[in-house]
């Protein structure tokens, strides 16, 4: 499975009632950074397809969901449980350090 683009409209049946745990990439087109790490997080996605699902939210398009994770700087990666915050992250990261944010 590729990643997955994140609406307000498709966040509860995606995210909240997801069986695997959710990545959540906040991203902007003018984001320098952001542009760095979407390749690795298109890697991720198709890696780890079986055992989590990768997603993208793209903040300028949906304010309330960046708004409701109160995101303040991009990219931010945030982890999804069973419907449950269990990790956020600031910053590129490397491809390891993103896998084991997954590893829950």
């Amino acid at each position: 499975m590729s990643v997955i683009n994140i609406t307000k409209k498709n966040f509860e049946s995606e995210v909240l009632q997801s069986k695997v745990p959710v990545l959540l990439d906040f991203w902007a087109s003018w984001c320098g950074p952001c542009k760095a790490v979407a390749p690795v997080i298109d890697e991720i996605g198709k890696e780890m397809s079986s055992s989590a699902k990768i997603c993208k939210i793209n903040v300028d398009e949906e304010s309330e969901l960046a708004s409701m994770f109160k995101i303040r700087s991009i990219p931010t990666l945030v982890v999804m449980d069973k419907g449950k915050l269990i990790a956020q992250s600031v910053g590129v990261k490397s491809k390891n350090s993103i896998i084991k944010m997954l590893a829950v």
